[in-house]
């Protein structure tokens, strides 16, 4: 029994030291988390209720109670994805267009709510919550009959009903009312009439359908019993797009002013305001509405009985440009601690996809909820500080006045000699107060660290905001907001560019942004320094022409800045900045059109002084029925550095990778009556447009997540046969001999490579796949795995490799490969993010740091996370728990220790010689 016990525990103990976990003091050490609702759709401002809240619903799928003291998030429920989530509905209880109406439950009953929302449409899920803790009471669904039609649907709610309402275009409405609580319908489906309804012109506005037919307006009141339509005639055609306003049944804006189609409900028709909101001051409905003019946003409100101005609601707020349009959307009244009157919060959205908070005259608070889209983003290195600046312009100095090597050595000694003195004089007067001011990035902390792992994280949103995050604290530096810009056609995104790096002293870093013009589609430059936010070589360059393809140089000229070559729609090549157009000669572009599958390669020259494109090869990916579409494109990494050209077998000879830098990865998708999806993979030259390896997956479908880097291609699929999600890798190799050690030319007809390929299951949906990436490319390389339940798993590279041998060999264990399994594992402490969880994760960014051992990450998605991983551990680093004390006592010790034994020794070594 004894031995049994003692057998326990060493078992035990044996466990307790293979455990690999994250201490409670290292949570959030090397990483933070931002956590996003997304751009405001729809909101309500409580100030009156026992808990102070407001709620709301996102165009993200997202419903969220937020603190109305400091805009954090209380609780937040993710729906599904779009279009299953897209919500059409938010209705919170007492806060219906007829005040009197109410949803609470009857005493005993649970089929009430305290907010209900509609989302989706094939099904339509109706939800009620409690909006205390955002739990879900209770939900029901409809399926409608015709999927297409319910795509446009709407619904309403009035008097304890909900109705849905189903356009047939040019034709009629169909209205289906239901018990909102139990979703039993309170009879047969009405069809109404109405045959002048279109996509482009029509709204609701309450219980009313509402459409613009030239100066006039058409109406039907959908809950009356007469279906009798109604026209009130306009001023002028309104030039923009109706909208409806909330809190008002069958009142409309159309161009900034108020027009009621509802006899019941008068309006102030003579105001003009960009947006308005409803509300009650005084125990009266009150209108209020707000303006941005010369950077003050001026909130004034009305009663709508008599229109009368609000005297104690008028205020004017200075507001930043980097907000946007503002527009309010709700606010509500209450009265102050001390009794003097009533204190309003008005709750903004912004073009720029901010949520503001205006109360007391100030902006109380914000969030950014266009991080919630983040479509790019780089990490920028810091700048060096004055003292190390200056020795590094002394490493770097070239005495190009002398001409002999002696005279040169005397000036690297006189400069040592000044610099020295000038630090000596700067620490002096610092010492005594008389030093310099730091400058604005010195008191930010903005100083580059000795190991390269502080940076700036330049953020670019789908919304055009572009921000300076501290990637250590997580604090936003700056701001910035390009209206009227958005993504380029062929589903390309806005791209985000750095032309020069903060490596080049005494040059400031320079970055810039790509984007189209939303009005007329023609290309967009701003130019702007990363480390201060602030405008650059010009700032913002409007193009003339539309931008086809971009490429960013190699080589710079002594601003070290490189340039941006661009292909228009004409074929027609430009470089930005000029002066570095000679540098594109020589130059191979690429173009990809998603919906053809047509890739064209161009060849681009200097003669002249001008440049000019040639087209030298297509390719037709889209196969003989062009029915195949390309859904993921992957080119390696412009900044990978390749440490090993080869690996070493069990036999000890080499199998030289096959690295080809102009090398990418196609992948198309296709119907197919046999075997219902097909997935075609090609690897094309880019170069000369070869076609380097194709493969065919069979019964698979999206979503695809694709890694290329050095020799080796992951992606990700869903398996239609199986039912489950895999990871093919490729590996191509050249052979045991290398056709040039030195320089690759893919015009010089290489041999084709000998592919290795495997395939594995991971017990997971992949969302995003990258790879690791360092400074000298000397660390293993690591795959980055986002997955939908919000988590980044860390794979080795030895997991995912193609050369895992089906059993267990001799030649194997030499090259250290493990035996095939299919199953991939997914260990908890491969988590990177532990436990927080990134919710809708879409991408993952990496970027070299400057330890060889650590490469920085960011994650995006409605989330950001921002951490560090090191793929072989830090190596190069000393640990947290390294014992300094003790290291600095034995070396006190043994230096103590070995004076003493010089001493000891030098008088054995004098009695000696005297005797």
């Amino acid at each position: 029994m004894q031995a049994k016990g003692m057998l326990a525990g060493l078992s035990a103990l044996l466990l307790l030291s293979t455990c690999s976990a994250l201490y409670e003091d290292q949570i959030k050490k090397f990483d933070w988390r931002g956590v996003n609702v997304g751009a405001l759709r729809q909101s309500r401002v409580d100030l009156n209720h026992f808990q102070p809240r407001i709620l709301l619903s996102t165009n993200e799928g997202v419903v969220a109670s937020v603190c109305v003291k400091t805009g954090e998030i209380v609780w937040r429920q993710v729906l599904e994805q779009k279009p299953r989530g897209d919500i059409k509905l938010l209705q919170v209880s007492g806060f219906s267009d007829d005040s009197s109406d109410t949803a609470a439950a009857p005493i005993g009953s649970n089929m009430g709510f305290d907010m209900l929302t509609v989302q989706g449409h094939a099904p339509a899920l109706v939800r009620g919550w409690n909006t205390n803790m955002g739990a879900l009471e209770w939900e029901w669904s409809t399926m409608p009959l015709n999927t297409e039609r319910a795509l446009d649907g709407l619904w309403f709610y009035s008097r304890s009903v909900l109705y849905h309402v189903v356009p047939t275009w040019k034709s009629h409405l169909e209205v289906t009312a239901y018990f909102a609580s139990s979703g039993h319908s309170t009879g047969s489906t009405s069809k109404v009439m109405a045959s002048w309804i279109t996509p482009e012109n029509c709204l609701l506005s309450g219980t009313y359908y509402i459409c613009v037919d030239g100066k006039q307006l058409i109406s039907l009141d959908l809950v009356s019993k007469s279906g009798q339509a109604f026209r009130t005639a306009l001023e002028a055609e309104p030039k923009s797009k109706l909208q409806p306003l909330a809190g008002l049944n069958g009142v409309l804006i159309a161009d900034g002013k108020l027009i009621s189609v509802n006899k019941d409900q008068a309006v102030c028709s003579g105001l003009q305001s960009s947006s308005y909101a409803v509300g009650t001051f005084n125990y009266r409905k009150i209108l209020a509405y707000a303006d941005v003019a010369s950077g003050i946003l001026k909130i004034n409100a009305v009663y709508l009985d008599n229109c009368s101005p609000v005297a104690e609601l008028e205020q004017g707020v200075p507001f930043p440009e980097h907000f946007g349009t503002p527009s309010l959307n709700s606010f509500d009244c209450k009265l102050k601690r001390n009794g003097e009157g009533k204190g309003c919060l008005f709750l903004f959205s912004t073009s720029a996809e901010s949520i503001l908070a205006v109360q007391g005259g100030r902006i109380r608070w914000s969030r950014e909820e266009a991080l919630a889209n983040v479509i790019d983003t780089q990490f920028v290195d810091l700048p060096l500080a004055d003292t190390e600046g200056t020795l590094e312009n002394e490493m770097k100095g070239k005495a190009v006045d002398f001409t002999s090597f002696e005279r040169d050595i005397v000036s690297a000694f006189l400069r040592r000699i000044t610099t020295q003195a000038v630090q000596i004089r700067s620490l002096f007067l610092h010492v005594i107060g008389l030093g310099p001011p730091p400058t604005a990035t010195q008191r930010a902390g903005l100083v580059r660290d000795s190991f390269g792992l502080h940076k700036m994280l330049v953020v670019l949103t789908r919304s055009g905001k572009i921000f300076g995050i501290d990637n250590i604290s997580g604090k936003h530096h700056w701001q910035l907001y390009l209206p009227n810009v958005k993504g380029f056609d062929n589903a390309e995104q806005m791209r985000l560019i750095i032309q020069r790096s903060a490596k080049h002293f005494p040059l400031q870093p320079l970055c810039t942004i790509l984007a189209q013009d939303a009005a007329n589609g023609n290309g967009v430059l701003y130019r702007f320094n990363p480390i201060t936010g602030q405008a650059s070589e010009g700032g913002l360059l409007q193009l003339d022409y539309k931008v086809k393809q971009l490429s960013l140089l190699g080589e710079t000229e002594n601003d070290f800045v490189k340039g941006i070559l661009l292909l228009d729609a004409s074929n027609k090549v430009h470089v930005y900045p000029q002066h570095a157009t000679s540098l594109a000669d020589g130059l191979y572009l690429y173009t990809a059109d998603v919906k053809t599958s047509e890739l064209t390669g161009y060849f681009v020259k200097y003669a002249g002084g001008q440049l000019s494109s040639t087209h030298i090869w297509n390719v037709r990916l889209g196969g003989h029925n062009s029915e195949q579409q390309i859904i993921g494109v992957a080119g390696k990494n412009p900044i990978e550095h390749v440490h090993s050209q080869g690996r070493v077998l069990g036999d000890r000879s080499v199998l030289y990778k096959y690295i080809n830098p102009n090398l990418v990865a196609f992948v198309t998708q296709a119907p197919d009556a046999t075997h219902k999806s097909i997935l075609n993979l090609y690897l094309v030259d880019v170069v000369s447009g070869s076609v380097i390896f194709t493969m065919t997956h069979r019964k698979v479908r999206a979503p695809l997540s694709i890694v290329h880097s050095e020799n080796w291609l992951a992606y990700s699929y869903f398996n239609e046969k199986v039912r489950r999600t895999e990871i093919t890798t490729i590996e191509l190799y050249e052979g045991k001999s290398q056709a040039n050690s030195s320089v690759w030319s893919s015009l010089q007809a290489p041999p084709m490579p000998l592919v290795e390929r495997q395939s594995y299951i991971i017990p997971t949906i992949v969302e995003a796949l990258r790879e690791t990436i360092t400074e000298r490319g000397i660390t293993n390389k690591h795959v980055l795995i986002g997955t939908s339940s919000g988590s980044i798993v860390e794979m080795p590279w030895h997991l995912l490799d193609p050369r895992r041998p089906i059993a267990s060999t001799t030649q194997g264990r030499e090259e250290g490969a493990i035996p095939y399994i299919p199953e991939l594992p997914l260990p908890t402490e491969s988590h990177i993010n532990y436990n927080q969880t990134i919710a809708r994760l879409r991408n993952i960014y990496t970027a070299p740091s400057g330890l060889e051992s650590t490469c920085l990450v960011v994650a995006t998605g409605l989330d950001l996370f921002v951490t560090r991983v090191a793929p072989s551990k830090t190596f190069d680093l000393l640990k947290e728990d390294f014992d300094y004390i003790l290291i600095s006592i034995v070396l006190v010790a043994l230096t103590s220790g070995s004076l003493i034994v010089k001493h000891l020794a030098s008088r054995k070594l004098l009695k000696q010689a005297w005797k």
